[in-house]
Formats: C-alpha cells, sequence, structure tokens
C-alpha cells in the first residue's frame, strides 16, 4: 500500500509487470489543492502517477512498459477518463426528448412546477412537467399557450393526473393537450387506464411511407405499482380502443397501430416521494419493475425506458439510482424549495429547515372518498392531523347532520373558519362551474355531501400554502418528502442552504455534476485509489 501526504492511499493487490509514465515531471500535481480541482474538472482526463511514494495526477504524458520505466521516474497507476452526462442513464432518453441531462422535473400540482420553472429549465434544454393538476381549464389553457411561446421548440411536459372523483377534469385537460399539440405528457397517480390517457396517447400515431408507426404524443407514466406498470408497459386494451373509436375520437387504422405500440415511452418509478406516493423504497420497487419491463421486452420486442423518482435530492442518492440501472431521473421535493416554484416565500422558508423525519402521510383531496393518502410536510403545520380528523369523522358518520354538535362546533372555529353551511355553499358555487354533476349526486347523497365539505378544506390548503394566505400558516398543506430533509443536510454549510438562493438549474446541474464526480471517485476505488474523506464529498460552490 502507498500513502501520500495528500491523503491519497494506492493498495495494489494485483501482480505482474508495472507500466511507466513518460511526460514532464513538472505537469503532475502532487499537492492537494491542485489534485482536488483536477477531480472536479470533469472534462479532465487524468493519469494517476506515483513516485517514490507520493501519488500525483497528470493530464499529460504517455504510459510506457514495465521494461522501458528508468528508475526515479514516475509509475503509471491508473487513468480517470472524463466524463459527460449521457454517460449516466440512457443516451436515447436525450435524443428521445431533446434535453442535455438524463434528468427530468416532475410536476407538482396547483403549478408548483410552474409555468416559470418549466420556461427556465427548457431554455437550458432540461425537461420538466408543468403542474397543471387542480387547475382549473381556463388556467390550464392559459399555461399552455404561455409555455408555448416561451418554449416553441421545447423541451416541456404536463401533467396529466387520474381524477376518477372528477373524470371531466380529465377529460377537459386531454381535450385541451390535444388541441393545442402538447407533445409530452407525464401521467401521474393513475390506478387503471382510462380512456382519456389512451385517446391522447393514440391520436398521437400515425405512420410514414414505409408504413413505419410515428409516434407523436408521448407519454411518461409515473408509477409505484407493478400492476399499474404492466398496464403502461403493453398496448392499449381492444376494449377502450373500440369504445374511443366508436365515439370518433381516433381513427380505425390508429387503433389497429396502437397495438403494436406501448402506452408509454418512459415509465418513471416513484418510491418514497412527496405527494401521492406508496412509499416504497426505492432499492426493491425499481429493480422489481425493470424485471417486469424485461419480460414485456420479450413478449412485444420494444423496450420502454425506466427512470428512477422518490428520495433523489443529492448527487450520492442520483448516483445510486443510476448505478441500479436508472435510464433517467426524476426530481421533486427539492424543486419546490426554489425560488420558481409556484410556492410561498413561508413555505419555501419552511421546506428549508425541513429533517427527513419532519414528513407523514395525510388525507389526498383527490381521493379523499377512496381513502388515498398523500405526503406531506408535518414541521410547522397541523395540516396532516386535522385532514386525518375529517378523515376519521368521514368514516364514523353518514352525513354532516350525524356529527355531534360539540365536534361539529370545533370543526366551524377551528379548521374550516366557517359554518359548515356556509362551506356548503362555497362548494356548490365550485362544483357548479367545473362538474355540475358532482353537486346533485351530493344532493342525493349525504355521505357524499359530507366529503365534498371536507374535500373543501383539503382542496384550499395546498392553495393557501402556495399563495402564503395570512391567518392559515397552521393549515398549509405542502408536499414533501424525505429527499427535501437530505438535501437541507447535503447543502448545510454552502451557499444552497439559504432558500433565496435555490436556482432550479443551478441545483439541477449541482444534483448531475456532483453525480458525475462521485462517480470518477468511484471508478478510482474500483482500481485500488482510497481517496481521503475530504474529496470523497461534492459540496455545491456557487459559479
Amino acid at each position: 500500500m502507498h500513502a501520500d501526504r495528500n491523503g491519497l492511499q494506492y493498495r495494489n493487490e494485483a501482480s505482474g509487470v508495472r507500466l511507466g509514465w513518460d511526460g514532464p515531471p513538472g505537469k503532475i500535481s502532487w499537492d492537494e489543492a491542485n489534485i482536488g480541482k483536477k477531480l472536479q474538472d470533469l472534462d479532465c482526463a487524468c493519469h494517476v502517477v506515483e513516485n517514490d511514494g507520493r501519488i500525483g495526477l497528470t493530464e499529460v504524458g504517455n504510459v510506457i512498459p514495465g521494461d522501458k520505466h528508468a528508475d526515479g521516474q514516475p509509475a503509471y497507476l491508473m487513468s480517470i477518463p472524463r466524463i459527460r452526462p449521457e454517460q449516466l442513464g440512457d443516451p436515447d432518453f436525450l435524443t428521445f426528448h431533446g434535453v442535455q441531462y438524463p434528468l427530468y422535473i416532475g410536476s407538482m400540482a396547483k403549478g408548483i412546477t410552474s409555468q416559470e420553472m418549466v420556461i427556465a429549465l427548457g431554455r437550458e434544454r432540461i425537461l420538466s412537467s408543468f403542474g397543471s393538476a387542480g387547475l382549473s381549464p381556463a388556467q390550464l389553457e392559459a399555461s399552455i399557450r404561455n409555455i408555448q411561446q416561451a418554449l416553441p421548440e421545447g423541451p416541456y411536459a404536463f401533467c396529466l393526473i387520474h381524477s376518477p372523483s372528477e373524470p371531466a377534469l380529465e377529460e377537459n385537460a386531454v381535450n385541451l393537450y390535444l388541441k393545442y399539440g402538447v407533445r409530452t405528457l407525464e401521467a401521474s397517480a393513475f390506478l387503471d387506464l382510462t380512456p382519456n390517457i389512451v385517446a391522447y396517447r393514440v391520436a398521437g400515431l400515425s405512420s410514414d411511407d414505409g408504413n413505419r408507426i410515428k409516434i407523436h404524443n408521448r407519454v411518461i407514466a409515473k408509477i409505484s405499482r407493478r400492476e399499474v406498470a404492466a398496464k403502461f408497459l403493453q398496448p392499449a386494451p381492444r376494449r377502450i380502443l373500440d369504445e374511443l373509436t366508436a365515439q370518433g375520437r381516433i381513427t380505425g387504422e390508429q387503433a389497429r397501430m396502437a397495438e403494436q405500440v406501448p402506452m408509454a415511452d418512459d415509465i418513471t418509478v416513484e418510491a418514497d416521494s412527496g405527494g401521492h406516493t406508496d412509499n416504497r423504497p426505492l432499492v426493491c420497487l425499481l429493480p422489481s419493475l425493470q424485471e417486469l419491463r424485461d419480460e414485456m421486452h420479450d413478449k412485444y420486442g420494444y423496450r420502454v425506458r425506466m427512470g428512477a423518482a422518490g428520495g433523489i435530492g443529492t448527487p450520492v442518492s442520483a448516483l445510486a439510482a443510476f448505478m441500479m440501472g436508472a435510464d433517467y431521473l426524476v426530481t421533486g421535493s427539492i424543486n419546490q424549495a426554489c425560488l420558481e416554484a409556484g410556492v410561498s416565500d413561508h413555505t419555501r422558508k419552511l421546506l428549508a429547515q425541513v429533517e427527513m423525519a419532519d414528513v407523514m402521510m395525510a388525507p389526498a383531496a383527490d381521493m379523499f372518498e377512496l381513502g388515498v393518502k398523500l405526503q406531506v410536510l408535518k414541521r410547522g403545520t397541523l395540516f396532516p392531523m386535522r385532514a386525518q380528523k375529517l378523515y376519521d369523522l368521514y368514516m364514523k358518520y353518514d352525513a354532516i347532520e350525524d356529527i355531534p354538535p360539540a365536534e361539529r362546533t370545533k370543526l366551524e372555529q377551528q379548521v374550516f373558519k366557517h359554518g359548515l353551511d356556509e362551506v356548503w355553499r362555497k362548494t356548490i358555487s365550485y362544483f357548479n362551474e367545473i362538474d355540475p354533476q358532482k353537486i346533485k349526486k351530493a344532493q342525493a347523497n349525504p355521505k357524499r355531501k359530507m366529503a365534498l365539505i371536507f374535500r373543501w378544506y383539503l382542496g384550499l390548503s395546498s392553495q393557501w400554502a402556495n399563495s402564503g394566505e395570512p391567518g392559515r400558516q397552521m393549515d398549509y398543506q405542502i408536499w414533501c418528502g424525505p429527499a427535501m430533509g437530505a438535501f437541507n443536510d447535503w447543502t448545510r454549510g454552502t451557499y444552497l442552504e439559504l432558500p433565496e438562493n435555490r436556482r432550479v438549474v443551478d441545483v439541477t446541474r449541482h444534483i448531475i455534476n456532483g453525480a458525475l464526480y462521485l462517480y470518477r471517485l468511484q471508478t478510482l476505488k474500483c482500481q485500488g485509489l482510497q481517496v481521503p474523506v475530504h474529496f470523497a464529498k461534492y459540496r455545491p460552490v456557487q459559479s
């Protein structure tokens, strides 16, 4: 073993003829500072050499046979190649989406992944998905126009969230995406294929002069369950295709072509994340779905790319996902803390203080009746506890009128801060604009009426967090996963510790560059070179 004062150690367990190095001695960096610079310069290809127990790095010189190695000259130990983002993940992801990184920024609902964020990233050829879930059709249409005007050549994507309780919203969104030629959708929280997502996919199919199928409408499916992944890895079901053909939403020829292509181009494997999540560990979930993907490849002959999401908040976690075979990465919670996110300053400051244990599950507004939960911040807010209380009451009683008077008073004063009769009037006004059938059904079913009243609070609480509603800070619903705490740990003591310094393009670059840097160190380790602890960490430095 050779050890140098700069902290580098070389363990040469292999036997055989050693190689020499031929080059100018003055071009070798022996000191710690210059070695650190060369390691962090990802475009710098270096040789690692040793002379008289000293280990150094150099960009010049040649490797020579051991029998030509004169005494007193440096010995060659190993090389560090230059490394680029496209060497991580699947290069096809970059060419397919026209981006520079094997990574995209996932959608966070109600415009948290904002127009400003999508445009800032798109101008740097980084893909992101606009957080369209929870927006009205008018808001969504305006967002499509603004983003397309700013990014006429892309890249950008839009979210299509599964809405079993409001299928009309899902259909309206698809109609807008088709109307404006939105070419990439991120399908989120789907429990099954719906006619709407199938209509979007299949309406974009055509054939060229060689009768080859062209896919114009791309789908990235964000999934955490094997049975749901199977549906997106296969062609659309014949039953739904026949239904859409009969309705005139697709042609018979498009239905025929749909039987030869998968429902998704990319599957984002979503592990323990903010918002909708099954809290599954990535190290278990990703390999399972990769096996499923490979089975489908053997059956159908096409290959769907598979990326990793959930818990990606540091270069270490990013590299770990790539080493597990992820074709690309998706970040979420950490982007919500950036200046471009559609959240209030109060929310950003709370997120900058988050630790990994400061999150918990709470009932979801969009799938409240189904008992679906999502992951939210518990630090600095009472929302998760209050939301759970509403769900418990929903499960215990069949109507608002059945709730004991004392309990109802407590709800009106502490949670809703309005009388429940007034909340119902507001609920009627809201749904009369977007889905009047919901009100008709609720008026005929007291249990449904109670659910809609409770969803008034669940739905507005996230809006309050985004807008910074005064007096409602303890009711803020902030979607957040443990990646936010890991990010804060990693950036502590750096300029990114301060929320006012967090810009999404900058953060994204540090995640990717950090993963590349750590990969370089791992290649050295595999060749027997141990680097000191202060080299083994990537710390973001302001450029």
